[in-house]
C-alpha cells in the first residue's frame, strides 16, 4: 500500500515542527502563491457520521491556525455533494492558498482538488484519500492498521466469552470512502484465516452507506433476523455503527452477550465499552493528526514545499503521494483512562450520570 516504514518518529518529527522545508515553490502545483496572503480552507464531510469531525477535528485545527496567526475558513458540507462543490468553490474565489478537505466520495473529491490545482491552490487530503485525486499531500492513519486492531479486539473479545465457532457479521463503512475499503482489508486479514479454518463462521456482510448510523440500525436488525438471532460477534467499522448494532441487540436483549467493535474513541463508544456492551474502539490521536495536516497546510499555504518521508500508492490514479500517516491504539476497558488522560475527549464527556461509578471502576479520577 505504502513506500517507506512507517514508525512513531513520524508523529514526534510532526509534533517538534520537524518537517523539512524545500524552499519556497510558487511556480509549482505544490504550493499556493506567494504573491497572495496565505488563507487555508478546509472542508469536513459532516457531523452526524462521526462526532470527531465538529468534536474534535473542527477544534484543533481551529487552535492550530490561530497559534500560526494564519487567516482560515473551517466549513463541513454535512453529508451534501453539491454544497461540498459550492463551498469549495467560494473558497477557491475566496482566495485561499492551500485547501485541505475530507471528501465525501472520491469522484466529488477529484473535481475539487483538480479545480483547486488549476487555480495554484495546495490541496491536502485530510484523513480520506481521493482516489484519482490530485491531492499534494494525504495526512491519516494507517487505514489497515485500524481495521487489523479491530480484528484482533473483536478476536479477544470472542475468546474472553468462550465462543465456539462464533457467526460474525461485518457493519462495514461507506462504500464510497476508501478508508472503509482499508479498514476491511485489515480485519479480513486477521478473521478470513479464521474463517478459511472454520474456527469462526462468517455472518452477513454489508456496507453502509454514507456510514449512516439509522440506516445501519436497520440493515443490522434484519441481518439479526436473518441468521434467526445467531450471531456472536459484530465487526462495526466505527463506533457510531457500533451504537447502531448494540440498540438492536439491546432490543433483543442480546447486549453485553455479543461483542461489538468500533473506531474513533467517541464519548458514547467508550461509555458502550464501560457499560460492556462494547468489547473496544481502536484511538486515533485526532489532534495529532490536526497537528500534522496544519504545519503542512500552514506551509503549502505560504508557499513552500514539505518533504513527509512517506508515500501512499492511489491505485486508481497509480500516483505515489506524499503522505504522513499516524499509529493507532487499541482500546479495552482497562484502558478507556488513556483516551482521558490524552485529552481526547474529557471525563465529564464520558462519566457523566450512571457512567460515573464505571469510570470510578476503571480507574478513571
Amino acid at each position: 500500500m505504502r513506500k517507506g516504514f512507517l514508525t512513531f518518529a513520524a508523529v514526534g518529527l510532526l509534533a517538534a515542527g520537524g518537517l523539512t522545508a524545500c524552499g519556497d515553490d510558487s511556480g509549482s502545483d505544490a504550493g499556493g502563491s506567494t504573491e497572495k496572503k496565505p488563507k487555508i480552507g478546509v472542508i469536513l464531510p459532516d457531523s452526524k457520521s462521526s462526532a470527531r469531525w465538529e468534536g474534535a477535528d473542527r477544534k484543533f485545527l481551529t487552535e492550530a491556525f490561530q497559534a500560526a496567526g494564519v487567516d482560515f475558513d473551517i466549513q463541513n458540507a454535512q453529508g451534501d455533494k453539491t454544497a461540498f462543490q459550492t463551498i469549495a468553490d467560494q473558497m477557491i474565489t475566496n482566495g485561499v492558498t492551500a485547501l485541505m478537505i475530507v471528501n465525501l466520495d472520491s469522484g466529488t473529491g477529484k473535481a475539487v482538488l483538480d479545480k483547486a490545482k488549476s487555480q495554484g491552490v495546495a490541496t491536502i487530503d485530510y484523513d480520506r484519500l481521493t482516489l484519482g485525486g490530485s491531492a499534494t499531500y494525504y495526512v491519516s492513519f494507517d487505514n489497515e492498521v485500524v481495521g487489523k486492531l479491530q480484528g484482533e479486539g473483536l478476536s479477544k473479545c470472542l475468546t474472553d466469552k468462550g465462543a465456539k465457532n462464533p457467526v460474525v457479521a461485518y457493519l462495514n463503512g461507506s462504500p464510497t470512502d476508501n478508508n472503509a475499503t482499508l479498514f476491511k482489508n485489515g480485519y479480513d486479514s486477521v478473521l478470513k484465516p479464521k474463517f478459511d479454518s472454520k474456527e469462526y463462521t462468517k455472518g452477513p456482510d454489508q456496507n453502509v452507506p454514507e456510514w449512516d448510523n439509522a440506516q445501519a440500525a436497520t440493515i443490522f436488525e434484519q441481518m439479526l433476523t436473518q441468521q434467526r438471532g445467531k450471531i456472536d460477534g459484530v465487526l462495526a467499522a466505527n463506533d457510531g455503527l457500533g451504537n447502531a448494532a448494540i440498540s438492536v441487540l439491546k432490543k433483543n436483549k442480546l447486549n453485553g452477550k455479543v461483542p461489538v467493535t468500533g473506531q474513533d474513541a467517541t464519548p458514547q463508544g467508550l461509555q458502550n465499552i464501560l457499560s460492556g456492551d462494547q468489547c473496544m474502539t481502536v484511538y486515533k490521536a485526532i489532534k495529532e493528526e490536526a497537528k500534522a495536516a496544519s504545519d503542512l497546510a500552514i506551509a503549502v499555504a505560504k508557499g513552500e514545499k514539505k518533504e513527509t518521508g512517506q508515500t501512499v500508492k492511489d491505485p486508481e490514479g497509480g500516483r505515489d503521494v506524499p503522505s504522513v500517516l499516524l499509529t493507532p491504539k487499541l482500546i479495552f476497558k482497562e484502558n478507556v483512562k488513556d483516551v482521558i488522560a490524552d485529552g481526547f475527549v474529557t471525563k465529564d464527556e464520558v462519566c457523566a450520570g450512571a457512567y460515573a461509578k464505571l469510570c470510578a471502576d476503571a480507574g478513571i479520577s
